[in-house]
């Protein structure tokens, strides 16, 4: 059976974030990732994994100004230095809250700037990052994400996002394989987590259209869990989507689908 973390920025949202992890291990759940830590303190973050024996198994670089509508700055030419003073900010996060990787969201392409010249920036800072990051024992992942829900987002198919990997050539990156971004801009699941297993770091689930749980859309989660068991992927698989309703009233899927 899979082992699903509870994504804390979609999850339990009727609560404050802090309240967050002590539902979600109430709803079962070993493991937790979200967004980004840096709003809180460390020691308080760290705390509240203790106290319900979770683990944290994710969270991002620093994004930008996630409220104005920025998604990610690691392709911005101009803001190479914000970058990477934001990785050992999120090396020390990521040291104190025990979580083994970190996910870098390349960004929409900036006005003005060519696609070529925002590429070769997220390949120079990933290489950065990638090198920094290994030295603290933590691996960097990068995500395709839709052009649907985000429009412009520069890496969005499985092939590219290798591709830039085969260009950086640093064995301390990896995929962050999201199948309700991939399904959107690609399908093909099975035959995409078959065929680069090896180069996917981490899995993340929603079913397509709505995003909502698995067994609300189009994707045959039953028979997909019992394919990536069958692959032999042992890492965790990220809840991160948005319930119909209160989530727990929505976690009937878990057994359901995954048992």
């Amino acid at each position: 059976m899979p082992k699903f973390a509870a994504n804390l920025t979609m999850l339990f949202t009727e609560l404050p974030f802090m309240q967050r992890f002590e539902a979600a291990a109430r709803a079962g759940f070993e493991a937790v990732e979200y967004l980004f830590p840096y709003p809180f303190a460390q020691e308080e973050l760290a705390a509240a994994l203790k106290a319900n024996g979770l683990r944290q198994v994710l969270h991002n670089l620093p994004a930008g100004d996630w409220d104005v509508g920025e998604r990610g700055i690691a392709c911005h030419p101009d803001r190479v230095a914000e970058f990477r003073e934001g990785v050992p900010r999120a090396i020390a996060y990521a040291t104190a809250l025990g979580c083994p990787q970190v996910n870098c969201l390349a960004g929409k392409l900036p006005a003005g700037v060519s696609e070529a010249d925002a590429r070769r920036t997220l390949v120079d800072n990933l290489r950065f990052a990638a090198e920094q990051l290994r030295g603290a024992g933590i691996r960097l992942l990068i995500e395709p994400i839709n052009t649907f829900d985000i429009p412009g987002f520069l890496v969005n198919r499985t092939e590219q996002a290798l591709g830039i990997l085969d260009e950086v050539d640093s064995s301390n990156l990896l995929v962050q394989y999201d199948i309700y971004h991939a399904q959107r801009m690609e399908g093909e699941l099975a035959g995409t987590l078959s065929k680069h297993l090896a180069r996917i770091g981490h899995i993340q689930l929603a079913d397509n259209p709505g995003r909502g749980e698995p067994g609300t859309g189009e994707i045959n989660y039953a028979w997909l869990f019992r394919h990536i068991d069958a692959i032999g992927y042992d890492g965790w698989i990220g809840c991160e989507y948005k319930p119909r309703a209160a989530t727990t009233d929505g976690l009937g899927w878990i057994k359901a689908l995954a048992a």
